[in-house]
């Protein structure tokens, strides 16, 4: 989740850069801190902070604990 958001704050982010815009409050949203935020979410989501891929209820991995049926 933390990932799909920093996505978004880069993709936000590389707007504003193209577009060359700063919606009025150049000292809040500007490129410099928009990065910043960005990649704050995605070591964040790196560091294992949030739900990643294979972390609790249904992600990746083994999932069947114990002795399978069939199996000699």
């Amino acid at each position: 989740m933390l990932a799909i958001a920093a996505a978004a704050v880069f993709g936000f982010a590389l707007l504003l850069d193209l577009l060359d815009t700063n919606l009025g409050a150049p000292d809040l949203f500007n490129w410099n801190t928009l990065v910043l935020i960005g990649l704050l979410l995605l070591s964040l989501y790196l560091a294992g902070v949030g739900r990643g891929p294979g972390g609790g209820g249904g992600g990746g991995g083994r999932w069947y604990r114990g002795r399978r049926p069939g199996r000699g």
